[in-house]
C-alpha cells in the first residue's frame, strides 16, 4: 500500500492537486474505506477550492476517529485549510483518549490548543503530559500557558493574580531549578516581576548562575533591569553600570540610560522633590558628568557614547531645573557635531536635542551658517548634508516664504550635482553619497508646492528626484518620496512601477502597501477589465494569509525549542497581522474596485458580507509605517508624510468603520443570509472577537455614528500644538457619499426585511445545491418536506402587511445631482486626483444602488410582497445616476485627450527650468514628463471607459 500511495504524496508535494485526485479515486475503487486515501483526497480538494467535496470527505475520516500518524497529519492540513482548527483540536484529543501513551500524539494535542490560542486546556493537557511521561519541560510547558491564559485580554483580573500564582508553584516544583535554562530562567523572572517577589528575584539575579545568565542573555538582562527599577534600585543598578562602563569597557547604551537614571532617582522619586533632593541631585549631576567627559575625551570618535551621554545629561538637567549653565547645551551640540559630523547618524543623534528657543536657538543657528562646504571628500559631504538637515529642522515659520524656499531647492540641487563627482567610480548598485542633497531638494518643493498651491513645484521634485536614480538606482527614500508625489499628480501607474522596484516581502506588505493602495479605488481601472490594483489587493494580502497558517507552526517550534521567551513575541506578531488596520483597508478597496469589474450577484453579497461581519468585529491595530518617508521638514511646519497625503487626508479606524457599515448594511439588505443561516453554512471557525462587548445589538451598532467616524482626530505631539485639517479622516465628498449610504440603507431596510425568505427556504436552497454538487446533504441541515402545492412550507407567503411605502429621502433622490455639481467644479483640476476622486464616488453610489435593490429586480417578488409602488420610485433615481455617469464620463475622456498633448509636456517642462538651468538635462525632463502625462491619461481614460461598461451593464 505505501507503494501504492507514494504517487500521491509526490504529486501533492510538486502542487499538481489534479494528479493527485485521480490517483486517490483509482486507489478508492480497490480501497473504498481506506482512512489515509480519503484524507489526502480531501487534501488535494481543499487545495484545488473545492471545498464541498472536501468537506464530505473530511467529516467523514474525522467520524472514524483516527489515531494513524499519516491520516491525522493529512487531516491537520485539510482542516487548517478550511479554518476549522476548533475540529483540528478534538480530532487530536480523540486520538490521545484513544492511545494514551503515546507522548507524540500528547504533544500534537497540546500544540492544537496552542494554535488556536486555548491556553487553558494547553495547561491541563502540559500538566497530564508532565505526570505521564515526567519530562521536566512539560512543566514549564504548563507554565508558559498559564501566563499566556493570564495576559489574555478576557481573563478576569482576579484570575490573573492565581494563574500567575499556579505559573510560580509550578516552577517552584520543578526538580530542576529554572536557571539550568536562559528561557526557563527568564520565565520564572516574568512570574517573580508579575507578583513582586522581589526578594526571590533578587536572589536569584546576585547568585553567580543568575549573573553569567544576565550578562549572556539580553531578554534576561533586560528583565534584570526592569525588575531593579521596580524595587526603586535605581542608584544600585547605576553604580553597577558605572563599573561595566569604566572597568569591562561595556559601550551599551542601557548601561549609560541606567548611569542617568540613577543621576537623577532623587528628583524622580517623589512627586514634589524638596531642596535636599535637588542638591543631592545637582551633586550627583556633577560626578556624572565627569564620567561622561572622561569617557568622551578617552573615545574620542572612535566611539560617540560619552559624548551623547552628556547631551542627554544637560537636556535631563534642563527639564528638572538643575542646570545652571545656560550655554552648556549648545556648546555641546557644536562639540558633538565637529567630531561625529562627518557620520551619518549624526543628524537623527541630535534630532531629540534641536527644541531649542530663543537665544539658544539664534547661536546653534549662528553656527551651522557659519560652516564653510567641501566637497574634497565624501566626509565633508556628510558634514555638509547634516548640517544641512540639522539647520532646516531649526527653521521657524517666518522662515519659509516662497522666495527663502526657492533659494535653498536650488542651493541644495547645485550641491547635490557637485557633489556627484565623489561618487562617480562607485559600482551601479552603491548609494551615492550625495542623495540626501537630492532628497533635501525634494521636500523643499513640495514645501514649496504646500505654501503656493503651485503643481509646477511637484513636477520640478519629480524630475529631480527621477535623475538622482539614475545615479541611485537602489534608493528606496527617492522611490517612496515619488511614489507619494505621483499619486498627487494623478499618474498611479509610474506611482506603482516604483513601489514594485522597491520588492516588498513578507510583513513589509502590512507596513507599506498603504503607499500605493491607500484609496486605490479612485486609480481602480478594473470596471474597464485592468486588474492591476486588484492584484496588488491580493499579493499584499497573502502576508496574513500565511500568518494564520505558519505562526502556530513558530509558536509549535518554540515550544519544542524552549525558547519560552519568544512565544508571546510571536503571539503579538500573530494578534498585530491579524488584526491589521492596513489589512482591513485593503479588504474594503478590493471590495470597492470588485464591484466594478464583476456582475453583482448574490454570491458575491453572500461572501463578502460575511468576510466584513468578522472584521467589522476586530479591534484594530495600526501596523503603518510613515516613519521611514524621508522627513526633512522644519519643526515649526507639517512633515512631509502630512503634505503628501492624497486629498490630505489619512484613513483611520475611524474611516474603516464608516465604510464597513456602509456596506454591511447595503449586502444584508441584498443578502438572504440571517445569523441563523449563516451559522449553519459557514465552515471555519469564527473569529476570536476582540472588540469589548458592546450592550448595543449588532443591527444598532451599524446604525451607530461615533464621533471617530465622523471628525477622527490624531492629537499632535507636544512640539506641534496645532489643529491639522489633515487629520479629519472623511474627504468632504466620502463624507456626502456616506450620509447618501445611510439615509439609502434606512429607506429600503423594513422593505428587505419584508421581503426576504425565511431561513427554513434559504437553508433549503443551499442543501439543494450542495447534494447536486457534491452528493451529499448539507450536514445539520434538514430539507423541509413539500406541501401540497409542491413547494416547500418555508416558501409560503408571509402574513404581514406590506409596510408603508415612502418616498426616496432628498439625499438619496438629490445625490446624483448634488455631485453633478461637484464634479463641475473639481474636473479641471490640474492633478486629475480629485476629479478622479469624485467621479468614482459617483460610479460607487450608483453601485451601491444596485446592491440595495437587486432583490426587487424579480418581478414575482415584487408582485407578491406588494411593492410596485416601491420599485416605481427607483426608475427616476437609477436613470438619474446612469445620465450623470454618462456624462462623466464624456467629461474624462475629453479631459484625458488633453493631459498627454505635446502642450502639456511642455507646461512641465517649463515649470522645471529651474534645475534644467542648474545641468538637469532637458530631454531627461521631457522623458519625465511623457511618462507622468501618459499616466495621467491611461488613468483617465480607463476610469472614463469603465463607467461607460457599467452604464451599458446596469441600463
Amino acid at each position: 500500500m505505501e507503494r501504492q500511495i507514494k504517487p500521491i504524496y509526490e504529486a501533492l508535494d510538486i502542487g499538481s492537486n489534479k494528479a493527485a485526485i485521480v490517483a486517490c479515486n483509482k486507489l478508492l475503487k480497490k480501497h473504498p474505506k481506506n482512512e489515509l486515501i480519503k484524507a489526502l483526497k480531501a487534501l488535494a480538494l481543499v487545495r484545488s477550492q473545492k471545498v464541498e467535496e472536501s468537506l464530505v470527505l473530511c467529516d467523514e475520516v474525522l467520524a472514524a476517529k483516527p489515531t494513524d500518524d499519516g491520516v491525522l497529519t493529512a487531516l491537520m492540513h485539510v482542516l487548517r485549510g478550511l479554518g476549522r482548527y476548533k475540529d483540528m483540536v478534538t480530532m487530536f484529543e480523540e486520538a490521545y483518549k484513544q492511545q494514551p501513551t503515546n507522548e507524540e500524539l500528547a504533544a500534537q494535542t497540546f500544540f492544537a490548543n496552542a494554535r488556536i490560542l486555548n491556553w487553558k486546556a494547553a495547561q491541563q493537557v502540559a500538566t497530564r503530559m508532565h505526570r505521564q511521561f515526567q519530562e521536566d519541560r512539560y512543566i514549564y510547558w504548563g507554565v508558559i500557558s498559564a501566563i499566556l491564559q493570564a495576559n489574555d485580554s478576557m481573563t478576569a483580573p482576579n484570575m490573573r493574580t492565581l494563574l500567575y500564582k499556579l505559573a510560580h508553584r509550578l516552577v517552584t516544583s520543578s526538580p530542576t531549578p529554572s536557571y539550568i535554562n536562559a528561557d526557563r530562567f527568564h520565565l520564572h523572572l516574568t512570574i517573580l516581576r508579575e507578583l513582586e517577589l522581589f526578594d526571590e528575584a533578587r536572589t536569584l539575579l546576585e547568585s553567580d548562575v543568575g549573573k553569567s545568565i544576565c550578562s549572556s542573555s539580553l531578554a534576561c538582562n533586560e528583565l534584570r533591569r526592569d525588575i531593579w527599577r521596580l524595587q526603586g534600585l535605581l542608584k544600585d543598578e547605576g553604580a553597577k553600570a558605572e563599573m561595566r562602563i569604566t572597568e569591562q569597557n561595556d559601550r551599551n547604551w542601557l548601561e549609560f540610560l541606567s548611569v542617568l537614571d540613577a543621576t537623577f532617582s532623587s528628583l524622580v522619586s517623589s512627586a514634589e522633590p524638596d531642596e535636599a533632593a535637588k542638591t543631592e541631585c545637582t551633586s550627583q549631576v556633577a560626578k556624572t558628568q565627569e564620567l561622561f567627559a572622561k569617557l568622551a575625551e578617552q573615545d574620542g570618535q572612535r566611539d560617540r557614547s560619552g559624548l551623547l551621554a552628556l547631551l542627554e545629561l544637560e537636556k535631563r538637567a534642563r527639564f528638572h531645573g538643575i542646570s545652571n549653565d545656560t550655554d552648556r547645551l549648545v556648546d555641546l551640540m557644536k562639540r558633538y557635531f565637529q567630531e561625529i559630523g562627518d557620520k551619518a547618524c549624526c543628524y537623527e543623534d541630535l534630532k531629540p536635542y534641536l527644541a531649542l528657543e530663543g537665544e539658544d536657538a539664534t547661536k546653534w543657528m549662528s553656527y551651522l551658517q557659519s560652516l564653510t562646504p567641501s566637497f574634497t571628500s565624501t566626509n565633508d559631504l556628510r558634514r555638509l548634508i547634516n548640517s544641512h538637515k540639522l539647520l532646516r529642522q531649526s527653521l521657524s515659520t517666518d522662515d519659509l516664504t516662497s522666495s527663502a524656499e526657492s533659494d535653498r531647492a536650488a542651493l541644495y540641487t547645485q550641491q547635490y550635482l557637485e557633489g556627484l563627482k565623489l561618487g562617480a567610480t562607485l559600482a551601479p548598485t552603491e548609494l551615492q553619497p550625495a542623495d540626501d542633497l537630492a532628497i533635501l531638494a525634494g521636500n523643499v518643493f513640495v514645501s514649496l508646492w504646500k505654501i503656493s498651491s503651485d503643481e509646477k513645484y511637484l513636477y520640478n521634485a519629480a524630475a529631480l528626484l527621477e535623475f538622482a536614480l539614475t545615479k541611485s538606482k537602489q534608493s528606496f527614500q527617492t522611490r517612496l518620496m515619488l511614489i507619494r508625489i505621483y499619486r498627487l499628480l494623478g499618474a498611479p501607474t509610474v506611482a506603482l512601477e516604483h513601489y514594485r522596484f522597491l520588492q516588498i516581502k513578507q510583513v513589509e506588505h502590512d507596513t507599506l502597501s498603504h503607499s500605493v493602495l491607500s484609496r486605490a479605488s479612485t486609480y481602480s481601472l478594473a470596471a474597464s477589465g485592468d486588474l492591476t490594483f486588484i492584484t496588488e489587493c491580493l499579493e499584499a494580502s497573502q502576508i496574513y494569509i500565511s500568518n494564520m497558517q505558519e505562526t502556530g507552526e513558530y509558536i509549535a517550534r518554540a515550544f519544542n525549542g524552549e525558547k519560552y521567551s519568544q512565544i508571546p513575541e510571536f503571539i503579538i506578531f500573530e494578534d498585530r497581522l491579524e488584526n491589521s488596520l492596513q489589512r482591513d483597508l485593503v479588504k474594503i478597496e478590493h471590495l470597492r474596485m470588485r464591484l466594478t469589474h464583476e456582475a453583482i450577484s448574490s454570491d458575491i453579497i453572500d461572501m463578502e458580507l460575511i468576510e466584513l461581519k468578522f472584521v467589522f468585529e476586530r479591534l484594530h491595530r495600526d501596523n503603518r509605517d510613515f516613519e521611514i518617508l524621508p522627513d526633512y521638514q522644519p519643526r515649526s511646519s507639517q512633515k512631509f508624510n502630512e503634505q503628501t497625503l492624497l486629498f490630505g487626508k489619512l484613513e483611520g479606524s475611524g474611516w474603516l468603520r464608516a465604510y464597513l457599515k456602509v456596506y454591511i448594511r447595503a449586502l444584508q439588505q441584498g443578502s438572504d443570509l440571517d445569523d441563523t443561516v449563516e451559522e449553519k453554512l459557514l465552515i471555519g471557525d469564527r473569529p476570536k472577537q476582540s472588540t469589548p462587548e458592546s450592550k448595543l445589538t449588532f443591527k444598532n451598532r451599524l446604525r451607530e455614528r461615533t464621533a471617530e467616524e465622523s471628525n477622527e482626530v490624531i492629537v499632535p505631539s507636544p512640539s506641534q500644538k496645532r489643529t491639522l485639517d489633515i487629520f479629519f479622516k472623511l474627504t468632504s465628498d466620502e463624507l456626502v457619499f456616506v450620509n447618501y449610504a445611510t439615509a439609502l440603507a434606512d429607506w429600503l431596510e423594513p422593505y428587505h426585511d419584508h421581503a426576504r425568505p425565511p431561513p427554513s427556504v434559504v437553508l433549503a436552497e443551499a442543501a439543494k445545491q450542495t447534494e447536486l454538487k457534491t452528493g451529499h446533504p448539507l450536514k445539520g441541515v434538514e430539507i423541509p418536506p413539500k406541501n401540497g402545492n409542491g413547494s416547500s412550507n418555508g416558501s409560503a407567503k408571509k402574513d404581514e402587511e406590506t409596510p408603508l411605502i415612502t418616498e426616496a429621502p432628498e439625499l438619496v433622490a438629490r445625490y446624483f445631482d448634488d455631485m453633478k455639481t461637484r464634479f463641475e467644479a473639481v474636473k479641471d483640476s490640474t492633478s486629475p486626483s480629485l476629479t478622479l476622486h469624485v467621479a468614482t464616488l459617483i460610479q460607487e453610489a450608483f453601485l451601491l444602488f444596485v446592491v440595495e435593490t437587486l432583490r426587487f429586480k424579480t418581478p414575482s417578488v415584487v408582485k407578491v410582497h406588494k411593492l410596485g409602488a416601491l420599485v416605481q420610485q427607483f426608475k427616476p433615481i437609477r436613470t438619474n445616476g446612469l445620465a450623470v455617469l454618462r456624462e462623466v464620463s464624456s467629461t474624462l475622456i475629453k479631459r484625458s485627450e488633453r493631459d498627454a498633448t505635446v502642450e502639456q509636456r511642455k507646461l512641465f517642462v517649463d515649470a522645471c527650468s529651474p534645475i534644467i538651468a542648474l545641468n538637469i538635462d532637458h530631454d531627461f525632463v521631457l522623458g519625465v514628463a511623457k511618462k507622468m502625462t501618459d499616466a495621467r491619461k491611461k488613468v483617465t481614460e480607463g476610469v472614463a471607459k469603465g463607467i461607460t461598461r457599467l452604464c451599458t451593464s446596469y441600463n
